[in-house]
């Protein structure tokens, strides 16, 4: 028996669309072969998105061959041939023998298939940045006549104008995050522990909404009182009380496409302080949607909503947002001050206004957003409103 090969989250013809802006790229930089090792942009051009990056596994993408080989630890190799859009001969499984072996790991597996595609001595593109040290030698040693170019973030750059079949993936996710704000509205409860209410919005974010499952659970933060300070860290051992305040972000997720939601919560009325920010934030959201166009720079988006709340007594250290889709957050643009990343139609970005101005005291909001021809589209739908819980 043979694994099939499951349903595509897109078609064939969207996977070689992706694969010609690449090799564009390869081809003005006179690189021949590319080893893709970022586990994001594996998914990106190939629809790849088991967990299997904790051990050495590269795609090599050749500017000869219409598909991608992907090389990846034989367990693995199953998976990828379920997932990927590529014929079963472009998965090429390396032993467990490379797995915790002293000397020899899953790129020696990649480097053999090079020297066995005829680039021994050509130009080799590799994602440098995403390589130990060790790794970036053993590919110059062992691909001694070979020149070898660092080619870190070209594939993420690529990735940060998404096509409009992209775009529903992401309006889908969309829908599951804002169900998950919907959801914590309704079991956040003084005396609820904080585990038990993150189980409740973790459902909702793996069951989906509309017939449209979460196909992986991103990361809940959740941040209560006394801990609204702080931004990243996950709920406690503690319960939910009166007069307590809740923070949180969520990320619907489908076929690795994240979309992130941030809300705040108060059980009971919002404390004066807090209501006073919700509204300021508001205003500077309102004003950075409207600065949102294509022709405008990330910084011009930025700026917009510093200025807002600047002029309302209240600052923001942190950037404004950044690129999003595969894998929640791409290394590419942010809304900051001095990025002049240049929008265009269908970049998206996670405009995250969260402001943590004390170690004691923090707010969250934020929307996902697509840049459109005229202007903007926010890919969430819940009410821009402290949720109050009696």
């Amino acid at each position: 028996m043979t694994i099939s090969k499951g349903p595509q989250a897109f078609p064939r013809v969207e996977y070689l669309r992706r694969l010609s802006l690449v090799k564009s790229e390869m081809a003005r930089r006179g690189v021949e072969a590319l080893v893709v090792s970022d586990q994001h942009n594996i998914t990106y051009l190939t629809g790849y998105t088991a967990r299997s990056a904790y051990v050495p596994q590269g795609l090599v993408v050749s500017s000869k061959e219409e598909e991608p080989a992907f090389i990846l630890r034989r367990m693995d190799g199953p998976a990828a041939i379920h997932q990927c859009f590529m014929n079963r001969d472009k998965i090429i499984p390396y032993p467990e023998e490379l797995i915790a072996h002293p000397e020899l790991d899953g790129y020696d597996a990649v480097i053999d298939h090079l020297q066995a595609a005829g680039f021994s001595t050509r130009c080799i593109g590799i994602e440098q940045y995403n390589l130990s040290t060790l790794t970036v030698e053993k590919f110059r040693k062992r691909l001694g006549e070979a020149r070898i170019v660092d080619l870190t973030k070209v594939v993420a750059w690529i990735r940060l104008v998404k096509s409009d079949l992209e775009i529903e993936v992401m309006r889908e996710a969309g829908a599951i995050a804002d169900a998950a704000i919907a959801r914590a509205a309704e079991v956040i409860r003084p005396g609820v522990r904080e585990a038990d209410a993150c189980a409740e919005i973790a459902s909702v974010l793996i069951r989906g909404v509309n017939g449209k499952p979460g196909t992986q659970l991103e990361p809940i933060t959740l941040c209560a009182t006394p801990r609204t300070g702080t931004c990243h860290i996950t709920w406690a051992e503690d319960i939910f009380r009166k007069g307590s305040q809740v923070n949180l972000e969520v990320a619907g997720s489908r076929h690795g496409y994240s979309t992130a939601l941030m809300r705040t919560y108060s059980i009971g009325a919002p404390f004066d302080r807090l209501q006073n920010v919700h509204e300021i934030q508001l205003e500077g959201l309102e004003a950075s949607l409207h600065a949102v166009r294509p022709g405008a720079t990330c910084s011009d988006v930025a700026n917009t909503f510093y200025r807002a709340i600047e002029k309302r007594g209240l600052k923001k250290e942190s950037r404004c947002g950044y690129a999003q889709g595969i894998g929640w957050t791409e290394p590419t643009a942010s809304l900051r001050d001095g990025d002049l990343t240049v929008l265009v139609p269908n970049m998206t970005f996670h405009l995250m206004l969260g402001n943590w101005p004390d170690e004691d005291f923090g707010y969250v909001i934020s929307e996902t957003v697509r840049v459109t021809e005229t202007g903007v589209e926010v890919l969430t739908n819940s009410p821009r409103k402290i949720f109050e819980i009696s």
